[in-house]
């Protein structure tokens, strides 16, 4: 077949028209003496070119001729020519499977096995295959004959012949077959075991539910008795010798490769169970210690091998648990679990290729689809199947799940399953990963019957139904309930009202009913915004039962809707802002602070849907804003009004910030650095309480005065508002100082200081509906028998003739806040001698703060409060770690300019970088600081009231932990933590404050 140099041959030109990628590779191999009496054959290039990889096919053809002997090869090809079916069986798999061509090389007899086409051979049963591995003997026998069963198998699926139902059923009754066919050679091997004991294979997973991939492990649980006579111990020792066999049969790698491993870590106790137990040892796990995924897992289970009435006698006992473990304790919390999808292990590299477990795959589909089984099929047997297509069928026909919904769902999954089938029939590898090489993904396009463009058809329609499922995994929860109190079109299936309770309180809502009556409310009628609302509530209703309170998420959504619901912008946000409705949803299900503040001006929920909605205003910006405010006002309490409005605007975007970075979103993970979220929060609060001071202020002097106070006036920020770690709830710290102006006598200028004190403390207590902000200036020269304001003359008259050490540890926290910036620093030069004292603090001082701290533990911890729970003033808490770094700040402040701060946290930094604290140490104090602010934080955010302990209701503890980072049915685990960090820290101040005085 030589042709002229630089033209091409006609052959080259045909291959190419017939989709072959290396015409000249396949032109040479035509040209061998093996494929002489065929290869002009038109029949034969057509059927090539018909398959997914021609040149794949051709190649592997080559091999089985070549291999087979002199007289054998000449009817393989005589066959090929003249029989469409083998044809098409053969070049079909020779074209979609290498390791099956790698097979036929080995075995060129094995061919014959695609000849037959008796009705019986289109849809093989386990009998049938249990016939083809008859004369299996040995392992490598074993994996010859199961090769020559999967050969067939596969030659229907890509001809064809059976759809992916019927295949993976078929695959899974030929695991059926070889695992009693590897228990048959484990037994002969060891015929005294297979004597003292029954043994049964259960099959879980997508075996046990007859729905197998091409590789995969196959889920097994062995179910062991003695014979009669036979002592427990010895049987059970026997059976599962028997069963490590039939492990190793099927699993080990030998000169014939191997054929999938079997898989037992589903069985009780996982791998640090036993092997096999007994009936009896199942059930009784099962009973007392079992989690719901345990039994999610055993929706599947089959008996399919072994002692075929041991194994109906495990799945009949089982079977109730399974079918009632939606009525156990944490099932609500285990739901919340596993309907979280399960990305976090998989590379960032591959999770956009993943079929099974990333977003909009496999697992999406059949987590759903098992849940609402378990929901639903306590009441309703027609649920209780193990194949997720028939139990989306039977959800579908029950109304547990829409229609429409159920339809493309079975399309999405067939066709992502038949992608995963495709991938692993290649190379016969458990792979769940779709290629990048653009050969490989051109043979899978091929192969699912994309001829135009297979690269292109198969990642547009790879997306396509990848995003239905994303789309819909989680709404097929929740679409039902709307069509429960909505009105269907006639022979339309609803969820009846009990079965849509019963879902609800599945999925964490603790009042069904009412949120049924939330839901018709939100979508009845024909309005636009009930049309949104009906498209918006499926997702809202997912993200509201991912959260500790479901129900005052759907209550405030109602709220908030009622408000705002005929505003066009509110509809739109919603509607086209994707984050907007997440982050709402978030903010209205984790507490009930944020939820307030939002319902006394629902129109502040425009920032959620602002890229920079939720970045904390700097103190510049708002003191420009209140002052304006303040300006344009009437009078003193309009203008305070408008700022106490301004702060609640504030403080809400500052709570839904702090939630959504401790909670994240689909989008954003949850902030990890906690500290960061802590200095957010106080920094954020602080600023905002300092501008909303600033403008009472204003409001104060301009009501009376005019622009000019007759006196300079100031105000301190003290305690943890001086720190700039103020909490939700924390209450204001502050000291007043005044400087009388020119002219001015020191009675007149003490009356108008006094003046603007009280009128502030007014207007900002004023009742409204926004939150009060309370001015505490008991930490003033003589408490609060001294007087409000001093002059700064005062303040340092007090201070030199008359301070006490606990006074000068006070004024560590001092910082101008509002009012006459150079009196503030006036202020600051004044008392930095007290707080830094130089050359440190004498023991006498020493022994004084160490006193004071002993007696403030003894008598201010609440009656009745557990000391190693409270944030506050408990073990290893914030006042633990503020006196050890304030002690360190009084010692050693003068020679360190890094201690003079009024933060903990950044004087607890500059000791660690002084030398004078280990820096495990710092780490040690630091983290337990950060956790107990937070505490603080979420207690407030949750309950909507301040507190210094975990709150005793189960709920809001769920929801404290929610926002501290932990999964439902964790609190536990994080009452143990905050207990195991806190008393670290505690052994530190032990050391550090109570120890040594230098």
């Amino acid at each position: 077949m030589t042709t002229a140099p630089g033209r091409r041959s006609s052959t080259f030109t045909r291959l190419l028209r017939h989709g072959f990628t290396d015409p000249s590779a396949a032109e040479q191999l035509l040209d061998l003496d093996a494929l002489a009496s065929v290869r002009s054959d038109p029949v034969l290039l057509e059927a090539l070119g018909a398959t997914a990889d021609p040149d794949l096919a051709l190649r592997g053809l080559v091999r089985i001729v070549e291999a087979g002997e002199e007289g054998e090869r000449q009817v393989l090809l005589d066959t090929l020519v003249t029989a469409k079916p083998l044809r098409d069986r053969l070049l079909g798999v020779l074209g979609a499977s290498e390791a099956l061509g790698d097979h036929l090389a080995r075995h060129p007899r094995d061919w014959q096995a695609l000849v037959t086409y008796e009705s019986a051979d289109l849809h093989p049963g386990v009998a049938e295959f249990e016939q083809g591995l008859a004369d299996a003997v040995d392992p490598d026998s074993l994996r010859v004959a199961y090769r020559r069963c999967l050969l067939t198998l596969a030659a229907r699926d890509v001809c064809g012949t059976t759809g992916l139902a019927q295949t993976a059923a078929e695959l899974a009754d030929l695991a059926t077959a070889t695992l009693r066919a590897a228990l048959a050679i484990a037994r002969t091997a060891a015929p005294e075991d297979a004597a003292q004991c029954r043994l049964a294979v259960v099959a879980m997973g997508k075996c046990g539910g007859r729905e197998l991939n091409y590789i995969s492990d196959v889920d097994v649980i062995f179910v062991g008795e003695a014979r009669d006579g036979v002592d427990e111990t010895k049987a059970m020792q026997a059976a599962t010798r028997l069963a490590a066999h039939m492990m190793r049969i099927c699993s080990d790698t030998t000169v014939e490769g191997t054929i999938w491993e079997v898989d037992a870590n589903l069985r009780p106790e996982g791998r640090n169970g036993p092997l096999v137990r007994t009936l009896s040892s199942h059930l009784a796990y099962y009973q007392r210690w079992a989690k719901t995924w345990e039994f999610q897992a055993l929706l599947k289970a089959r008996a399919v091998a072994g002692d075929p009435e041991l194994g109906a006698e495990y799945v009949d006992a089982v079977s109730p648990l399974v079918w009632g473990a939606a009525d156990r304790e944490n099932f609500v919390p285990d739901v919340q679990k596993m309907r979280r999808r399960v990305v976090d292990n998989i590379p960032a590299d591959r999770i956009e290729r993943e079929l099974k477990l990333g977003p909009g795959g496999l697992r999406d589909v059949e987590f759903a689809v098992q849940l609402l089984q378990l929901v639903h099929g306590r009441s309703d047997a027609s649920l209780h199947s193990g194949s997720t297509l028939e139990a989306l069928r039977a959800l579908a026909e029950g109304g547990y799940v829409g229609r429409a919904d159920a339809a493309q769902l079975d399309e999405a999954y067939r066709f992502l399953r038949s992608m995963e089938h495709r991938i692993q029939l290649y190379r016969l590898r458990r792979t769940h990963l779709v290629p990048e090489d653009e050969a490989d993904l051109r043979r899978l396009g091929r192969s699912l019957g994309m001829r135009t463009d297979p690269v292109a058809e198969l990642n547009k329609a790879w997306k396509r139904h990848a995003s239905v499922v994303r789309r819909l995994h989680e709404k097929i929860f929740y679409r039902p309930l709307l069509d429960a109190v909505a009105q269907l079109a006639p022979g339309e299936s609803r969820l009846s009202a009990k079965a849509a309770a019963i879902r609800l309180e599945a999925l964490g809502y603790a009042d069904p009913a009412a949120a049924l009556r939330h839901l018709e409310a939100l979508s009845s009628g024909v309005t636009r915004k009930a049309a949104i609302q009906r498209t918006l509530l499926p997702v809202l209703l997912g993200w509201f039962a991912d959260s500790a309170d479901p129900d005052a998420g759907l209550l405030g959504f109602r709220k908030v809707s009622d408000a705002l619901g005929k505003t066009p912008w509110y509809l739109r946000l919603l509607r086209d802002e994707g984050a907007a409705a997440e982050n709402l949803a978030r903010v209205l299900s984790a507490g009930r602070l944020a939820p307030d503040l939002l319902m006394r001006a629902p129109e502040a929920v425009a920032i959620l849907g602002d890229p920079e909605g939720l970045t904390p205003r700097t103190r510049e910006h708002l003191e420009q804003e209140v002052l304006a405010a303040v300006g344009r006002a009437g009078d003193a309490e309009s203008a305070v009004a408008v700022v106490r409005g301004v702060r609640r605007r504030e403080l809400f975007r500052t709570t839904a910030a702090d939630l959504i970075g401790s909670y994240g979103t689909e989008d954003s993970p949850a902030e990890q650095d906690h500290g960061a979220l802590v200095d957010r929060v106080g920094s954020a609060v602080t600023d905002l309480n300092a501008a909303t001071i600033a403008g009472a202020l204003r409001a104060a002097v301009r009501e009376r005065w005019g622009d000019t106070l007759p006196t300079r006036f100031a105000v301190i920020g003290m305690g943890r508002f001086g720190g700039h770690e103020l909490s939700y709830g924390s209450d204001a710290d502050v000291l007043f100082v005044h400087q009388p102006r020119e002219g001015v006598s020191d009675e007149e200028a003490g009356r108008a200081a006094n003046a603007v004190v009280g009128e502030m403390r007014r207007l900002l207590q004023l009742p409204t509906a926004d939150p009060p902000l309370l001015i505490d200036a008991d930490l003033r020269p003589e408490g609060r028998t001294g007087p409000m304001v001093r002059t700064l003359k005062s303040y340092e008259a007090y201070y030199r003739r008359w301070s006490l050490v606990w006074e000068s540890q006070a004024l560590l926290r001092a910082e101008h806040m509002a009012g006459d910036a150079e009196l503030g620093r006036a202020f600051a030069e004044l008392v930095d001698p007290l707080r830094y004292p130089m050359e440190g603090l004498g023991e006498d001082a020493v022994r004084e703060i160490r006193r004071l701290k002993a007696r403030m533990e003894s008598e201010r911890m609440p009656r009745g409060a557990d000391p190693t729970l409270h944030a506050k003033l408990g073990r290893g808490g914030l006042s633990d770690v503020e006196w050890t770094v304030q002690l360190i700040q009084m010692q050693h402040g003068w020679a360190e300019p890094g201690l003079r701060t009024t933060r903990t946290r950044e004087a607890l930094a500059a000791a660690c970088a002084a030398g004078l604290i280990p820096a495990e140490e710092a780490q040690t104090l630091d983290e337990a600081w950060v956790l107990a602010a937070r505490v603080r934080n979420a207690v407030m955010l949750v309950r909507g009231r301040p507190g210094d302990t975990f709150p005793s209701d189960a709920r809001e503890l769920a929801a404290v932990g929610r926002y501290l980072g932990y999964e439902p049915g964790h609190v536990g685990d994080m009452l143990d933590d905050y207990r195991r960090i806190t008393r670290r820290a505690r052994a530190v101040v032990e050391e550090r404050f109570y120890g040594a005085a230098g």
